[in-house]
């Protein structure tokens, strides 16, 4: 009769599941990102127009830039009018305290990009890349479990080896010898 796995048995496995299966993860997930930030960037043209943000981002786009320009020329103009050895009120300086209660430009093109971020990642995860990610972490939590849930080493080894196989590795694969260096 054969004894249950000890607890560092297990870890053990759940280490080479992690060392198998998180660089595969790492790698789709960087190529799931490029489409997300493109997608994304696309979503966030459509979304605007669609819920009609765009008319007012625009409006609000140029309030600020007229905004800035009479900033500008008022401080210019109160540069050139104190008087010589005067300074100017603190609230002159480019150190203004900012009320944070008052909406911003970029606080709607956030709130637009944030939605717009959601809608890439579903629209992601219909796409090959997507798919493939989703897989490797299932997997990677399907070899998980079977650690969790194996009874001895010997027959969690088999199962991870099936699973491994999906993901084109070998469960116990050999190393290869070093070259030996002949003179």
């Amino acid at each position: 009769m054969s004894k249950g796995m000890t607890k560092y048995q297990l870890e053990h496995f759940k280490q080479k599941v992690r060392r198998q299966f998180d660089p595969l993860i790492e790698e789709q997930e960087l190529l799931v990102k490029q489409f997300q930030t493109e997608a994304t960037d696309s979503a966030v043209k459509k979304l605007s127009k669609k819920m009609g943000a765009d008319k007012i981002i625009n409006q609000f786009r140029q309030a600020e830039k007229m905004l800035e320009e009479a900033r500008a020329t008022a401080l210019t103009f109160f540069e050139k009018k104190k008087p010589k050895n005067a300074e100017l009120s603190y609230k002159f300086d480019g150190d203004r305290n900012y009320n944070t209660h008052k909406i911003t430009l970029e606080d709607c093109e956030d709130q637009l990009r944030e939605w717009a971020s959601n809608l890439a990642k579903r629209e992601i995860e219909r796409r090959p890349e997507g798919a493939k990610l989703k897989l490797l972490k299932d997997l990677k939590q399907k070899s998980i479990d079977t650690v969790m849930e194996a009874g001895t080493p010997e027959s969690l080894a088999l199962s991870l080896d099936q699973v491994s196989q999906k993901i084109g590795m070998r469960w116990n694969q050999d190393l290869k010898a070093l070259p030996s260096v002949n003179k």
